[in-house]
């Protein structure tokens, strides 16, 4: 609850608590509802959670405009559909209910991968002087990301640190002008590359954010290990729901899905500007 408020502190926005009330099913509660007295108890203890979370939102953020409310209904749809007009939602990795094996929760991934705004997933630890970090590969649904970790460095006056992770089984071979020529790169060429996509990448964004300073990190390994290693330390960790390679049916990238997981701090993903 704190890190939502002090998004929207930073967004100047007002910040809206919602607590998804489902009534209890099971197969003995087949064919039978839920009335009465038992409604209205399950009711007034979802209303009490808000008014506690609203409550502690205003003792972080004084200036926010808090609302609460409990919506009825089933909890990822209701969720989904509230991501539409929003510019972020928050969320714990872990629900209620779950159990220390368990690294995310299904709230937390169905948002991830079907928001229509940015996700902050909240894990982790969260270090206040760290950097932004951005997860960089250059391709046109990582866009949006680059945008917004961007904005966040800038509201939060920190770095801005752009990581982008490459290796040999990353990059497809080129083929050379001349047939007679090796498939090989020369020493230092592919790195040179890589490096040029990243400045390429976050080309534009210094002349809207001149108050970011950007560091450019060009890592080379398994992209997954590099990040969530990168990530301790950092403030927030911004990656694109599908990265380089992604297409259209595919609703979250496997690196998404692994920082989700285990990165050290809380991890914001961004959807593609066509997804939203």
């Amino acid at each position: 609850m704190e890190h939502a408020a002090e998004e929207a502190a930073l967004r100047g926005t007002g910040l809206r608590v919602v607590q998804v009330l489902s009534w209890p099913t099971a197969p003995v509660l087949r064919g039978v509802t839920v009335a009465g007295s038992a409604a209205e108890a399950f009711h007034s203890r979802a209303e009490a959670s808000v008014e506690e979370a609203v409550s502690r939102a205003r003792t972080t953020a004084p200036g926010v405009e808090v609302t609460g409310s409990v919506a009825m209904g089933e909890v990822l749809p209701v969720l989904t559909e509230l991501s539409a007009p929003a510019s972020l939602i928050a969320v714990g990795s872990k629900g209620r209910g779950a159990f220390s094996g368990l690294l995310l929760g299904s709230v937390a991934m169905h948002l991830a991968s079907h928001s229509r705004c940015p996700v902050l997933v909240v894990r982790g630890t969260a270090e206040p002087s760290g950097p932004v970090m951005a997860a960089v590969d250059g391709s046109a649904a990582n866009r949006a990301a680059v945008a917004f970790a961007f904005e966040e460095a800038s509201l939060r006056e920190v770095d801005l640190v752009a990581t982008h992770v490459w290796s040999e089984w990353s990059v497809p071979p080129t083929v050379p002008r001349d047939p007679s020529e090796a498939y090989a790169r020369k020493p230092g060429e592919l790195r040179d590359e890589e490096e040029a996509l990243l400045s390429e990448a976050l080309a534009g964004h210094a002349g809207r954010y001149p108050d970011v300073r950007v560091e450019h990190r060009v890592l080379r390994g398994r992209t997954r290990e590099r990040l969530m290693d990168a990530s301790k330390g950092a403030r927030m960790l911004v990656v694109g729901a599908r990265g380089h390679g992604g297409f259209t049916g595919m609703l979250l990238g496997s690196v998404s899905q692994a920082v989700l997981h285990h990165a050290h701090c809380p991890v914001v993903v961004v959807p593609a500007e066509g997804d939203r």
